[in-house]
């Protein structure tokens, strides 16, 4: 048979019940082709294309041949025949041709065609042994007997010297990534505009960046005109002023320090749009650590900027109707021109291994990324994450923000004991002009701290204390102490925690801002989750002793808006230390940072510096060994361990946690029982699973099979449980998990 005319890539079946084929030397083609355009921006573009040519070479063996005819026409659903059960493996022919005729450069492209299906593998123990095996000697041999056309089997390759990798060795895993990501996109994209024509279409007109910038300065005078001339908006505008200006400097990394209420995420995306039009930017990326202020977030920007706006997070929601619409379809690429999400999605993707999670990455490159409160970066991943922002900074095209009030120490560091070097983020340059300044201008709270740091103060002695305030938000540090500490306080308190589902939190914040704009007595439990994102004013803050960046956090939400004086934020010690970990070693690097102090402010910009210096000294900042798996041990085998580091590059640490959806029954939106019902009858369905995300708790493993044990909640799907008692959810508390009926709910008035 002819390869134009007789081999076949893909098959499907129209409405009409005819049959259409892919034919391969097509799809090859144009795969490569993308793959190339995709590459071209980080200099790439032959390597892209011979990966494309190459990535389903053993499509041409006779099995593969065989194993779709015999496909066609049983099973009309199928939207990606190698996907069935018995298909014929294909991505292996293409690697081994790779090395054989590339020598030790092809193991470049053997990386990339062979995962573009399972994932980037291992060398050791992965890939190495695959490629030495006699089926896949079989399969490339097969291959090239069915003759594939010169043009693809003789294509003209890419310079066999590695040495201008994109920041050389130490860049080399990153710029793997991004070639397979340049490579399972394409194949991904010209694969769905056979088998979806109409899908393929939608994800076409998304707006340019650059025609963005009026709707945002439209919406910013507006915002000007209606507020009141306050100190505190005269100082935002003088933010946004400086971000608009510095927005014209070269590209690079950037902090933006400002003090919490002081409009640095509206000021940043200033600074994003006109940086982006300056140097000719493709998107802007806004990174968020917590899911539970995405959604407000995204929601700012989706008033500015409407469908442009892309939210790629875990608890998005999306309906049946626009499941498939291009929203969607944009996050599996981020083909989108303003992308929010999360810190896990973000730098989780950039150490990924699979397919699904790597395809974005190329849509990275010639972008403007801000990281909103960057100090919550974990310290046990910091030194990996600054290596790859600095590859991404000096060779990919990315400009970064780091915005935050409390910005952490991130520059190079040398010690005495050279295993704590860190090689951080060099030249970051600062977009206020005087940060000092403006953190007087903005000092709107006075703190007090403890008289006697080695004595506790009781949950009852707290209550009690808090009792003698209108209105007052005390943070504490775990789940257990905001419960202890409000079952402490008189009736008509409220509680914050993540035992509550995203649905009631966002309802009791809206109830606590509405009862402080109302004048009516609030005094609120809450965990650290108001830290970052929420807007609340209150005159009074309490904080447990913690990191010194948490209490700067926390004092964001006394006296925000500046109406009074001065606002009070008051730090205790609470009953008990945390355990060992991080969280310790947070409040103990605080402790050596504060104590003493007789005369400043405690929360003085430059107190920062020492503080995280001391906390990051005292933690292993590559301490599950990323930076050793993706080295390079032998130039002559390129060993990368890629899932291995993916593997062990967890944002937020596997502590064998599930998932409960509880029956959170809202008259404001009472669609529970409705989602419920289809989870039983349909099964998880993707649409479903999301919009069940804010009705969702995460509890430990033992505390669910606990419950389960009790009859209280039912496995639904495998590690999925559902609330099944009445008494379980608590209208204060959320989700009880201590085994014993709560006291009678508090009315919120």
């Amino acid at each position: 048979m002819s390869s134009k005319k007789g081999f076949l890539a893909h098959a499907r079946l129209d409405n009409q019940g005819r049959w259409h084929f892919h034919l391969l030397d097509d799809h090859l083609k144009a795969v490569a082709r993308l793959a190339s355009d995709f590459a071209l921006l980080f200099g790439s573009s032959d390597w892209a294309a011979a990966a494309g040519l190459w990535h389903d070479l053993g499509k041409f063996r006779p099995r593969f041949q065989r194993y779709i005819r015999e496909a066609v026409g049983l099973d009309p659903e199928t939207a990606h025949l190698e996907t069935r059960p018995g298909r014929a493996p294909h991505s292996t022919a293409g690697a081994l041709l790779a090395e054989r005729d590339m020598a030790i450069a092809g193991r470049v492209l053997a990386y990339v065609i062979a995962g573009h299906h399972a994932g980037l593998y291992d060398w050791d123990g992965g890939l190495k042994e695959r490629m030495a095996g006699d089926d896949a000697r079989d399969e490339l041999a097969e291959s090239l007997a069915a003759e594939p056309p010169p043009d693809i089997l003789h294509p003209a390759l890419p310079p066999r010297d590695l040495r201008q990798v994109p920041g050389g060795k130490e860049g080399f895993s990153l710029w793997v990534r991004m070639l397979f990501s340049c490579l399972v996109d394409a194949d991904f994209l010209d694969t769905e505009a056979f088998m979806d024509p109409p899908q393929s279409e939608r994800r076409a007109h998304w707006p340019e960046l650059a025609s963005l910038g009026p709707a945002f300065d439209k919406a910013m005078k507006a915002l000007a005109e209606q507020a009141s001339p306050t100190p505190v908006n005269q100082l935002r505008a003088e933010v946004l002023a400086h971000c608009r200006q510095a927005a014209e400097m070269e590209p690079g990394v950037f902090s933006l320090t400002v003090p919490t209420g002081g409009g640095k995420t509206l000021a940043s995306m200033a600074f994003a749009l006109r940086h982006a039009q300056r140097h000719g930017r493709r998107r802007v990326i806004h990174v968020i650590p917590y899911t539970s202020i995405i959604e407000q977030t995204a929601a700012v920007f989706r008033g500015i900027f409407g469908d442009a706006v892309l939210e790629h997070h875990s608890a998005a929601e999306a309906t049946p109707d626009t499941e498939n619409l291009r929203s969607r379809l944009a996050c599996e690429n981020w083909d989108a021109p303003i992308i929010v999400t999360t810190s896990v999605q973000f730098f989780e993707s950039l150490f990924a291994a699979r397919t699904s999670r790597c395809r974005k990455l190329h849509n990275i490159v010639n972008s403007v990324v801000v990281l909103d409160e960057v100090q919550l970066l974990p310290p046990a991943l910091l030194q990996p994450i600054v290596d790859v922002m600095n590859l991404l900074a000096k060779h990919y095209g990315v400009t970064f923000v780091l915005a935050t009030a409390t910005q952490p120490v991130l520059g190079s560091r040398r010690y005495f004991d050279s295993a704590r070097h860190f090689d951080g983020l060099d030249n970051v340059r600062e977009i206020i002009p005087n940060p000092d300044a403006l953190y007087d201008q903005l000092r709107r709270v006075r703190v007090r701290l403890p008289l006697d740091w080695r004595q506790p103060v009781s949950w009852e002695t707290l209550a009690e204390e808090l009792s003698h305030h209108d209105s007052a938000l005390v943070i504490v540090n775990s789940r257990r102490h905001a419960r202890e500490l409000f079952r402490a306080m008189p009736p008509g308190a409220l509680h914050l925690s993540a035992l509550m589902c995203g649905a009631h939190r966002s309802r009791v914040i809206r109830r606590i801002r509405q009862r402080l704009a109302d004048g009516v007595p609030t005094r609120v439990v809450s965990t650290q989750l108001v830290e970052a994102g929420v807007d609340l004013d209150f005159p009074v803050v309490y904080r447990a002793l913690s990191g010194l960046d948490s209490i700067g956090q926390a004092a964001g939400r006394c006296n925000r808006e500046g109406r009074m004086k001065q606002g009070e934020v008051v730090v205790f010690i609470p009953p008990e230390p945390p355990p060992a970990g991080l969280l310790r070693a947070a409040e103990d690097a605080c402790r050596t940072t504060l104590h003493g102090i007789e005369d400043g402010d405690p929360l003085a910009r430059s107190r920062f510096a020492d503080y995280f210096e001391r906390l990051y000294y005292s933690r292993d900042l590559d301490a599950h060994g990323i930076r050793r798996l993706l080295s390079i041990d032998d130039p002559k085998a390129l060993n990368v361990q890629f899932r291995g580091a993916a593997e062990h590059f967890q944002m937020i640490e596997d502590d064998d946690s599930v998932s409960v959806v509880v029956l959170d029954r809202d008259t404001e939106n009472n669609d529970i029982d409705m989602l419920l019902g289809s989870l039983r009858k349909n099964g998880p369905d993707r649409w479903l699973m999301r919009r069940l995300q804010r009705y969702m708790v995460t509890i430990g493993r033992r505390d669910a099979l606990r419950l389960l044990d009790q009859g209280d909640v039912e496995e639904q799907v495998p590690g999925l449980f559902v609330q099944i008692s009445d008494w379980l959810y608590d209208a204060d508390l959320g989700l009880i998990t201590e085994g014993a009926a709560p006291r009678p709910a508090q009315t919120i008035v």
